[in-house]
C-alpha cells in the first residue's frame, strides 16, 4: 500500500520506517527542510537505537523516501498518517492541536480519490471529529474516512514496540477504512497480534487512559518509597512483592525522581482538562500530576541533604540528563528541575549523558558537559545519578571514591547495592531504601 507519514519526529519516522519494512511504499513529509535534507543524506535527526539501520535498508530497497512536497505525497496515498506534535498549550495545559488542524487542512486541499486519514498523534477525545469537519469544509467533494490509530511506542524501544506490540488500536466505523488498516497491519495480524477495532472516540481515550494509568503507577510507587524511607522499609522489595501479584504486575513499579518525557506529562494534563470540561474531573490523575511535579523538585533537596544541607560552592557531578535511557529526549526530564534547583542553591554542575548533550545544552545553562562518567566525577563533592543508562550500571565504585573530592553518591534510580557502595567507601543515598 502507499502510505504518507506527515511528521518525521519519534512517532512519524519510526512508524514510517516500520511500515516500509512491512513492505509498504512510504513517503515521510516534513516542513523542516534541514530535517528532510539530513534524512536524504542518510542521517537520523533523533536518537533511537536501530533506527539508522532500518531507515538505511528501506531507503536502499526503494520503499522509504523523504520529501517537503506534501501535495505529491498525499495525492498518491492510500493512507495519510498525521504524526505531528501535540504539546501542552502554554498557560492552560490543553493539548495544542494547531499542528493537527493545519495538517488536516493541507491534506484536504490536495487529496485525490478515497483516502484514509489517520490520526497517529496523541490527541484528546473528539479530535477525529475536528479533523473530519476540517476536511469536509475544505473539500466538500472529498471521499475520505478519518481514523484514530494511537501509538504505544516507548522511546529507546520503539522499533520493537511497533513490530511486536501488545495490541493495535484502530478507531473507525467505516468498513473501507477498516479494510485499509487491516492491510497495513497484516504482518502483525499474521503474528496474532490483537487488533482492537473500536469507535473513534473510544480509541482516542484508550491512549490517554493507558498513559494516565502508567503515570499513576509510577507516582504510586514513588510515594510508597517516601514512606519506606520514614519507616525503614525497602521499596524495591515492596515493589517486587506487589508486582508478583499478576493482577498488578511489576512494570512501572520502579521508584525514582518522577516521570518525564514526551507523553506522560502532557497527556495526563490534557486528560484532566478534557475531564474537567466534561464535568467529570479525574481526581486521581489530577493528584498524580501534582505529586509528580513536586517530586522532581524534592530530588534536589535529597541531594542537598546528602551533602550536609549545603551545596553552595560545591561541585555536583550529574550522570544522565535525558528523561530515560536510550534516547536524547529532554522533554520534561527530571534533570530540568533538579539541576536548576541545585544551581539556585549555589552548586556548580558538571554533567555527562551518552546521547543527550546536544539537546540538554539548549535547555540547561551554565552546565559543564564532559565526555565520560569518571571525568564527570573527578574532584566532585557529590555524584548524582539521574538517568539509568546502562553505561552507569557497572561503574568502578572504588575508582569513583578515589577520584571524587568527597565520596558521596546519590543514586536516584537505585541501580547500585547499598552494601557494595558502602564497601567501596562511598556515602550512599538512594530512593526508598534504608
Amino acid at each position: 500500500m502507499r502510505v504518507t507519514m506527515i511528521g518525521t519526529g519519534y512517532v512519524g519516522l519510526v512508524s514510517g520506517a516500520c511500515f516500509a519494512d512491512f513492505g509498504h511504499e512510504v513517503v515521510c513529509v516534513d516542513k523542516d527542510a534541514s530535517k528532510i535534507e539530513t534524512l536524504n543524506e542518510g542521517g537520523i535527526p533523533i536518537y533511537e537505537p536501530g533506527l539508522d539501520l532500518l531507515v538505511e535498508r528501506n531507503v536502499r530497497e526503494g520503499r522509504l523516501s523523504f520529501t517537503l512536497d506534501l501535495e505529491e505525497a498525499v495525492r498518491t496515498a492510500d493512507a495519510v498518517f498525521i504524526a505531528v506534535g501535540t504539546p501542552s498549550r502554554r498557560g492552560d495545559g490543553y493539548a495544542d492541536l494547531s499542528y493537527v488542524h493545519a495538517a488536516a487542512k493541507e491534506v484536504a486541499e490536495v487529496m485525490d480519490g478515497y483516502t484514509v486519514v489517520v490520526n497517529k498523534s496523541t490527541v484528546p477525545v473528539g479530535t477525529g471529529d475536528d479533523v473530519e469537519r476540517i476536511i469536509a469544509e475544505t473539500r466538500p467533494d472529498a471521499e475520505f474516512a478519518v481514523v484514530s490509530n494511537p501509538e504505544f511506542l516507548r522511546e529507546g524501544a520503539a522499533i520493537e514496540d511497533f513490530k511486536r506490540p501488545d495490541r493495535v488500536v484502530v478507531g473507525t466505523d467505516d468498513e473501507r477504512a477498516r479494510a485499509v488498516m487491516r492491510e497495513l497491519y497484516r504482518p502483525l495480524y499474521l503474528n496474532e497480534t490483537p487488533i482492537l477495532f473500536t469507535a473513534r472516540r473510544t480509541s482516542e481515550l484508550i491512549k490517554y487512559a493507558a498513559n494516565a494509568f502508567l503515570a499513576m503507577k509510577i507516582t504510586f510507587i514513588n510515594e510508597i518509597a517516601d514512606l519506606c524511607e520514614k519507616v525503614g522499609a525497602n521499596v524495591q522489595e515492596v515493589a517486587r512483592g506487589v508486582g508478583l501479584d499478576n493482577r498488578i504486575g511489576g512494570k512501572f513499579l520502579h521508584a525514582g525522581p518522577g516521570y518525564g518525557g514526551s507523553c506522560f506529562p502532557k497527556d495526563t494534563l490534557a486528560l484532566t482538562r478534557t475531564a474537567q470540561d466534561a464535568g467529570t474531573p479525574l481526581r486521581l490523575i489530577e493528584t498524580t500530576v501534582q505529586v509528580n511535579d513536586s517530586r522532581k523538585k524534592a530530588m534536589a533537596d535529597k541531594v542537598i541533604e546528602a551533602c550536609g544541607g549545603d551545596v553552595s560552592g560545591k561541585q555536583v557531578a550529574v550522570l544522565g540528563v535525558t528523561f530515560k535511557p536510550n534516547t536524547d529526549d529532554m522533554r520534561d526530564a527530571p534533570s530540568l528541575e533538579i539541576i536548576p534547583a541545585l544551581q539556585a542553591a549555589g552548586a556548580k554542575i558538571r554533567a555527562f549523558d551518552p546521547a543527550g548533550t546536544v539537546e540538554a545544552e539548549k535547555l540547561l545553562d551554565n552546565v559543564d558537559f564532559v565526555s565520560g562518567p569518571y571525568i564527570c566525577a573527578d574532584g566532585a563533592d557529590v555524584l548524582v545519578i539521574i538517568t539509568e543508562w546502562n553505561e552507569f550500571r557497572a561503574l568502578d565504585l572504588k575508582r569513583l571514591k578515589e577520584t571524587m573530592k568527597a565520596p558521596i553518591l546519590v543514586d536516584l534510580r537505585n541501580i547500585y547495592n547499598p552494601d557494595e557502595a558502602k564497601a567501596a567507601g562511598l556515602t550512599y543515598t538512594s530512593v526508598g531504601r534504608p
